[in-house]
């Protein structure tokens, strides 16, 4: 799905607001859940976007770890930029292997779509709208006032990591998919 993503995101003008076939969706989604094989290039590239941010709100707990939410929200309250980037890579340094290796590829996918943002109309704010909830969620649930709130403060922070991402996870992000 990254592979696809990051081949076509960037050209594909509204990735990951827009939704695929919700029927088409649903059938791909139990072939996915049943281990059946299935050919994702031969699907629209919003079809297997939402099947991406379906995976990503279905991991345990979330990517950034719910555990760790009230550190994450605060994180864009801390001093300049700089600072803001040390404590993202020390909360990142408390997540699992497995979800720190992933998020790089999220993110080098997220920086090659917010490159071509004039091509796609997906800038790192329209980027961080649509995928924020995805990727962390508080361990309780709250009101809709709340929620909202919490949404917001992801969505800046989730933001944030898209544009600073060379600096956080490395430059060599750019190019974990090499020549595809």
């Amino acid at each position: 799905m990254l592979s696809l993503l990051y081949q076509e995101g960037p050209s594909t003008k509204g990735i990951f607001r827009r939704s695929g076939s919700a029927k088409t969706f649903k059938e791909l989604k139990e072939k996915l859940d049943s281990g059946a094989e299935v050919d994702l290039a031969c699907e629209s590239i919003f079809v297997t976007a939402s099947l991406f941010k379906d995976f990503l709100r279905n991991i345990p707990g979330s990517i950034l770890s719910s555990q760790l939410c009230d550190k994450w929200v605060s994180v864009l309250d801390q001093g300049n930029n700089e600072e803001k980037i040390k404590s993202i890579q020390r909360l990142i340094e408390h997540l699992p292997r497995a979800n720190v290796f992933l998020l790089r590829y999220i993110f080098g996918v997220l920086h090659g779509i917010e490159m071509r943002s004039e091509e796609n109309q997906m800038n790192a704010f329209n980027l961080a709208v649509c995928i924020a909830p995805s990727l962390l969620w508080p361990p309780v649930s709250s009101t809709p006032d709340i929620e909202s709130e919490f949404i917001k403060k992801i969505s800046s922070l989730v933001q944030f990591l898209i544009e600073n991402c060379c600096r956080i996870f490395g430059d060599e992000i750019t190019s974990l998919f090499g020549e595809i």
